[in-house]
């Protein structure tokens, strides 16, 4: 294998792709053309159907709602299963798949073997029952993906699609919502401390020091302090923490800051954790506390709070609920308040990967999570609630960073987590947290952290410049002037 301008890296911070690994994956696609066959394909199947041959527009329009649908997913199909890659820059290895991985279920060994590769939603399923095996560490064999899995779309993928994630999109009803999030951030304390660590923090962390490899607990103690410069908090705040998680934000910005903090979650087990994490602190219950509802439960009192921050909480509200959210948010803020919004997302400039990564998420990891969109789309929706950005960093690479270390420890809970959970679960998150470190690396998926305020003509907008990071420079050695 060789490469005449990819380059690999060393940085102790993240887990350094091997050359592979930096292969681009089949990103052909084109609306245009999809939008010409759904318009193309009914006529052709009217002029040679005898039955309706002879009918008129109204004829035409049946076929075309009676075509559409299997047009567009025979496109899908074929353009997923055929398409260029990217680029080729990277030249694949060609090995055969049994190199890589062992298939164990005789009906799937006849059908992907040698050369032939097999899907990866296939593979992934066939893993998660034990009917497939890595042969050797997760991540590793992961990195090596495009030589021996392809990134088809697959009929269960359709079906999940169709009859799951499209109906779920829809509704996002309250209910929906409070069995989705409790069944997952329920399932146990313990389940997550063998990846998230003693800050129990479900967010990406961010690397200050790319050169060294700090340790998750540093990653989220930087994520911590950045969070709440931005906010610029003070004593006589009132804080609100939308999706809190288990309440470590809220208990470290009421302990160092003085303010008056209040977290929302969906989750029992969390609110039970964040009271109990909070009183150990030694924070005083009247100047902290964890509120066990829905954001759509919280009281609305226009400009009841100074401050408020939501990481990574977003994508749970749903693309049909988002403006309602926002602007839920805005009405709740101070006219001189101060917002964080911390929202994972998906690059406007996919490739197939990205989706079939996307849908194996929104299947097994995080179901209604599927306001996770492109950068774009989200300034927009913002914009569009009558908030004024001051400054967006963008942390894909930081998650990335965060999440190996999530792997890594949880690999090294590995029996805790088969003896009271089972080895299904147990394959589940050691593929998840994988696949989702390459992910974050690679820039199928990023984080986008953004702060804002009300855009309001009387909002003062100089006094953020204090605390604007992206603008206090610190120059290696003093420049010379230009005369």
């Amino acid at each position: 294998m060789s490469s005449t301008s990819v380059r690999e890296t060393t940085l102790p911070s993240i887990k350094n792709a091997p050359l592979v690994g930096l292969a681009e994956g089949n990103a052909q696609f084109s609306n245009y053309q999809l939008a010409a066959l759904i318009l193309i394909v009914p006529y052709i199947v009217k002029s040679f159907l005898p039955l309706v041959s002879r009918g008129g527009f109204k004829t035409y329009l049946f076929m075309l709602v009676l075509t559409g649908l299997p047009t567009t997913v025979g496109y899908w199909t074929i353009m997923s299963m055929y398409g260029a890659r990217k680029n080729e820059k990277v030249i694949l290895p060609g090995k055969d798949i049994e190199e890589y991985i062992t298939i164990k279920d005789p009906e799937l060994k006849k059908l992907y073997n040698g050369k032939n590769k097999i899907p990866m939603q296939v593979f992934h399923d066939a893993y998660f029952d034990s009917k497939a095996d890595f042969n050797g560490d997760v991540l590793e064999i992961m990195e090596q993906r495009h030589d021996w899995a392809k990134f088809t779309f697959t009929p269960e993928l359709f079906r999940y699609v169709f009859m799951n994630f499209i109906p779920e999109l829809i509704v996002h009803s309250q209910s929906q919502d409070e069995e989705q999030v409790r069944d997952h951030y329920d399932r146990g304390d313990d389940f997550y401390s063998w990846f998230l660590g003693p800050r129990m923090i479900y967010t990406s962390g961010v690397v200050l020091s790319p050169d060294t490899f700090e340790s998750l607990e540093t990653l989220q103690d930087n994520k911590l302090a950045i969070v709440c410069n931005k906010l610029n908090l003070k004593p006589t705040d009132r804080l609100l923490d939308v999706g809190c998680g288990w309440g470590t934000l809220v208990a470290y910005a009421a302990k160092n800051f003085g303010c008056d903090a209040t977290g929302v979650t969906l989750g029992k087990n969390q609110a039970k954790f964040g009271t109990e994490r909070i009183a150990k602190n030694g924070i005083p219950a009247d100047k902290a506390r964890i509120l066990c509802c829905d954001y759509r439960e919280i009281p609305q009192v226009k400009g009841s709070f100074d401050k408020i921050v939501s990481l990574e909480m977003a994508e749970h509200v749903g693309v049909r609920r988002y403006s309602f959210f926002l602007g839920q948010m805005y009405d709740l803020l101070a006219d001189d308040g101060i917002f964080v919004f911390q929202v994972a997302g998906l690059r406007q400039g996919w490739q197939f990967e990205d989706l079939v990564w996307g849908l194996f998420m929104s299947k097994y990891v995080f179901p209604g999570a599927d306001a996770s969109a492109s950068l774009a789309w989200v300034i927009n929706k913002l914009e569009q609630a009558n908030f004024e950005v001051k400054s967006i960093d963008v942390l894909g690479v930081h998650y990335s960073a965060t999440i190996w270390r999530w792997y890594l420890n949880w690999l090294s809970n590995k029996n805790a987590v088969i003896e009271k959970y089972g080895e299904k679960w147990f394959r589940t998150w050691a593929f998840f947290l994988a696949w989702s470190t390459i992910a974050s690396r690679q820039g199928t998926a990023s984080v986008f952290q953004i702060t804002l305020h009300k855009n309001l003509n009387a909002y003062h907008r100089m006094q953020g410049a204090y605390n604007h990071a992206g603008i206090h420079v610190k120059l290696a050695k003093e420049p010379e002037l230009i005369l």
